[in-house]
């Protein structure tokens, strides 16, 4: 069997006493990417279709996703594009902003790459900065939150966010009202919103809780003109896509969305051996632990996890990476976090939470000693690893070739 790793794969090749199970999501397309385009262009799923919400519009503006994120933008991009033209706008009047959020800018390769060069050389392309200077403060949500929005998104009359929908552990799902914020938002904006996480648990698959509403409420004073949103595997082919009014637009892709990505955990593994999926869930370990979540919910108390995740940029996230190499003792840590939700760091929560139930194993071409500070047990072969695992007969192994999109069927509330 083959895993996927980086931009290559890797070979599993143990001897099991039995066949492992395979736990992975449904990846296949049902019609080309052209047709799945245009058909969502030419039938929105609610309010106006994309020419008629550009009507008079002066200045508009595209959201976009960046390099972690596995949406296509640069097949839809031409399409949105022509779109506008008709509607009477020139290439001059539209900019593309990457939605960053707090990830690190894109160089200007990785820009090409994400619109493609023709669409790049048309069209203003730039990187989201959430420095305050850099936003504009329009007001507050019901729930304190500030909003702080980049200032070419406020000053933009025709407002376009694009976006992959996927279950999401923090708001619920992804997509939708996510490029805006915390695509376009300020650190500050971000931070706030996210540490309404450590109150409300938000349910996979679902964006009915506080921290997604308090994201939908920006929109009262900046609202998106119209959502383009997709389906996309981890190949970033396109699946599915959804076009029009945001939130009835989002919600029936959530409804496709949770038919692929959801997967029966009510059986329980010794061990799982699991991929991101590859390049680019795996390019830091920031993304990868996403997959880490996934596999915990598949294995047993006491059971091991093999995560398989390249991290050629380490941590991905300075804050996370400084707490992570500074703070001796990981119990400060974590009353510092009970204390105070800090962007970055919140991620060696995530970290605690599985290596206190599992034991958990890191393949990775981040240097050992930094995977033991991160909490893991460096696994160079992983292989090898594998087989030193003695669990004995009657141990059920599982395999998840695509973690970071392979999601536990939530519980009925």
């Amino acid at each position: 069997m083959l895993l996927p790793y980086g931009k290559g794969r890797i070979e599993l090749d143990v001897d099991f006493m039995s066949p492992p199970a395979v736990l992975d999501y449904r990846s296949e397309a049902d019609l080309p990417a052209d047709r799945i385009i245009r058909s969502a262009l030419e039938q929105p799923v609610a309010g106006k279709s994309l020419r008629e919400a550009a009507a008079g519009s002066k200045r508009a503006v595209i959201l976009i996703s960046d390099n972690t994120r596995l949406c296509p933008s640069r097949l839809f991009l031409p399409a949105l594009l022509g779109q506008l033209n008709e509607a009477g706008l020139s290439d001059e009047q539209i900019r593309i902003v990457v939605a960053l959020g707090m990830h690190r800018k894109q160089t200007e390769a990785e820009l090409i790459e994400l619109t493609g060069e023709e669409v790049f050389r048309r069209v203003a392309v730039v990187n989201h900065s959430a420095l305050s200077e850099d936003c504009v403060y329009v007001g507050a949500t019901s729930s304190g939150t500030p909003i702080e929005i980049n200032r070419i998104v406020v000053e933009a009359d025709l407002r376009i966010a694009t976006g992959n929908i996927e279950p999401h552990r923090l708001v619920g799902v992804s997509g939708g009202v996510k490029a805006l914020v915390p695509g376009t938002a300020s650190k500050r904006c971000i931070e706030a919103n996210h540490a309404l996480s450590q109150k409300y648990k938000a349910r996979l698959g679902d964006p009915d809780n506080p921290v997604h509403r308090d994201l939908e409420e920006v929109m009262r004073v900046v609202p998106v003109h119209f959502l383009f949103n997709v389906i996309a595997n981890h190949r970033r082919e396109l699946l599915e896509a959804f076009a029009g009014e945001l939130v009835p637009t989002h919600r029936r892709g959530l409804e496709a969305a949770r038919s692929r990505f959801f997967v029966n955990a009510d059986t329980k593994y010794d061990l799982v051996i699991a991929s991101t999926g590859g390049y680019p869930k795996d390019m830091q370990l920031y993304q990868a632990l996403k997959t880490l979540q996934n596999a915990a919910a598949f294995t047993k108390p006491g059971g091991a996890i093999i995560l398989a995740a390249r991290c050629e940029e380490l941590f991905g996230n300075g804050i996370f990476q400084y707490w992570i190499e500074t703070v001796q003792d990981r119990n400060t840590i974590m009353a510092r976090l009970n204390e105070q939700f800090v962007l970055g760091a919140h991620k060696i929560a995530h970290i605690q939470e599985i290596v206190g139930p599992y034991t958990v194993y890191l393949h990775t071409d981040m240097p050992d000693p930094l995977v033991e500070l991160a909490g893991f047990i460096p696994a160079p072969d992983l292989n090898a690893t594998i087989r030193s695992l003695r669990f004995g007969d009657g141990c059920e192994v599982a395999v998840m070739p695509h973690g970071s999109l392979t999601f536990p069927q939530p519980q009925s509330p």
